[in-house]
C-alpha cells in the first residue's frame, strides 16, 4: 500500500474531552479499519502527588498537556478526515490545518515512545562515558534510573569527585 512510516500529530480538542477524544478515535480506527493507517493514540500523563487540605497525599494522574491528544498516524486524506471528525477534536497543530508531525527530538522529550535501552553494566561499576559532554571520561557508576533512562556517575574532574548525570546509553562497562 504505502511505504510511508508513520509520524507523531498533535491533535487539539476540547480541554476536559482528551479521553473522550482518544476512544472515540480508537473505536472509529477499529470501526473503518484503518489499523494500518493509525497506530497509536496518546494523551501523555503524569502520575503527580498532591497533598489536600486535611494533610492527607494521595497520587494523582494529571494530563501534561491539557487540550491535546498525540497520534502516531500516517497522513492520508483518509486517516486525516478520521481525526479530524472525530467529536471533541477541534483540529491539528500546525499552520492553516496542515498537520505538521513531531520531530524525533520532539517526540524524545515528550517521553510518548519508550525507548528501553539494555545496559550491561549496574552501580558500582566503573564505566567509560561515550557520549555527550563528558566524552572519554572514566566513572563510578552511583544510581541509575531506568524509567527515565539516566544513570549518576561520579567522574574525577580537576581532582575532584563530581557527580554527572548521563542518558544510560552514554557509557559503557570497562
Amino acid at each position: 500500500m504505502m511505504a510511508e512510516e508513520a509520524k507523531w500529530y498533535v491533535v487539539h480538542t476540547y480541554s476536559g474531552y482528551e479521553n473522550k477524544v482518544k476512544s472515540n478515535l480508537e473505536k472509529t480506527v477499529e470501526n473503518r479499519h484503518l489499523e494500518d493507517l493509525i497506530k497509536e493514540i496518546k494523551v501523555p500523563t503524569e502520575t503527580v502527588i498532591e497533598v489536600g487540605s486535611d494533610n492527607k497525599s494521595k497520587e494523582v494522574e494529571r494530563k501534561i498537556f491539557p487540550g491535546y491528544v498525540i497520534v502516531k498516524m500516517i497522513m492520508t486524506d483518509e486517516s486525516w478526515y478520521a481525526v479530524r471528525n472525530i467529536r471533541g477534536c477541534t483540529g491539528f497543530v500546525g499552520p492553516s490545518s496542515k498537520p505538521v508531525p513531531l520531530t524525533d527530538e520532539e517526540v524524545k522529550k515528550l517521553g510518548v515512545e519508550k525507548r528501553s535501552v539494555e545496559v550491561s553494566y549496574s552501580p558500582g561499576d566503573t564505566v567509560n562515558i561515550i557520549g555527550g559532554p563528558l566524552e572519554g571520561f572514566i566513572g563510578t557508576v552511583e544510581e541509575m534510573d531506568i524509567d527515565k533512562n539516566r544513570a549518576r556517575v561520579i567522574v574525577s574532574m580537576f581532582g575532584r569527585e563530581t557527580p554527572v548525570d548521563i542518558e544510560l546509553d552514554q557509557a559503557v562497562p570497562m
